[in-house]
């Protein structure tokens, strides 16, 4: 019988008669690939948008895929701490706080010159301040003034028909009150230029009003040309008339202290006043010689 006989069902192969060839192999299956990551939207590069609405990829706990994008910055300095402990640093940052202001309170008070609040609390402020913090110098020179002075004048008028005459009290501080209230730019001569020649005849007189030294004559003749020159201003002498004479007074009144004060002071007025000056032909007209 052929070998290639198709009713017969066995085959030759080069292993002999009667053994059947040998199918070649299969391929081996694929490997199976991972599952893929599902896809996640653009993460956000700036930090503006951090806080943007919508879904965020998973904290990178090593077990699934890596995650890209910024991390937060660790805190330093006083972020860093716990809560407790910012509360502490507060605290010991306001108490430091408050002790700074107590203690240049203190020291305010004890270099400035006496007043109401240092006098009313003076036994506090010495125990603070002595002994390791006492000062041997005084902020203000000289003390301000807790007074109030005003300089005032009157004149003694030949009238055109002859008479004599004694005018009233011109009060010329309170002129150069009114003038500066209300005013922006006040001048120099009506804040300074009586306040600061009557300060000149005090320093140069004694209490009897008599002069002190060589600048007291100079001190009287000031005063006495500011009070022609604004007597003439004020026409004291009125028509025809000449102001023969003047005679010069302070009126001294204490500032009173606040409501709350327990301090007492009289508000009886003090006055100072100078004897008659009789005035020159040239002071006469005005003060102009």
């Amino acid at each position: 019988m052929d070998a290639y006989d198709e009713g017969s069902n066995a085959r030759h192969g080069p292993a002999g008669q009667g053994v059947p060839d040998p199918r070649p192999a299969l391929p081996a299956p694929p490997a199976a690939a991972p599952p893929a990551a599902p896809p996640w939207p653009e993460w956000p590069e700036g930090p503006e948008d951090l806080s943007s609405s919508g879904p965020h990829p998973p904290a990178d706990d090593g077990t699934g895929p890596p995650v890209t994008g910024p991390r937060a910055e660790p805190r330093t300095g006083v972020a860093a701490l716990s809560l407790g402990h910012r509360i502490g640093v507060a605290l010991a940052l306001a108490a430091v706080a408050v002790g700074v202001c107590v203690h240049l309170g203190m020291t305010f008070l004890h270099v400035a010159p006496p007043n109401t609040v240092s006098k009313e609390h003076r036994e506090t402020i010495e125990s603070w301040i002595y002994p390791e913090f006492e000062q041997n110098w005084k902020l203000f020179a000289p003390n301000p003034l807790q007074q109030n002075i005003a300089v005032q004048v009157r004149a003694e008028v030949r009238t055109a028909e002859g008479a004599t005459r004694t005018t009233g009290w011109y009060d010329l501080s309170a002129q150069d009150g009114r003038a500066i209230d209300g005013n922006l730019l006040p001048s120099h001569t009506q804040q300074n230029e009586l306040r600061r020649a009557w300060d000149f005849f005090v320093s140069t007189h004694d209490n009897d009003n008599r002069p002190v030294g060589l600048r007291g004559a100079l001190a009287e003749a000031y005063v006495r040309r500011i009070v022609a020159l604004r007597l003439d201003r004020a026409d004291a002498a009125g028509p025809g008339g000449v102001v023969e004479r003047v005679q010069v007074r302070s009126r001294t009144t204490g500032v009173q202290p606040p409501e709350w004060s327990r301090e007492r002071i009289s508000t009886t007025p003090v006055y100072r006043t100078l004897s008659w000056w009789h005035l020159s032909e040239d002071e006469a007209r005005g003060g102009v010689g």
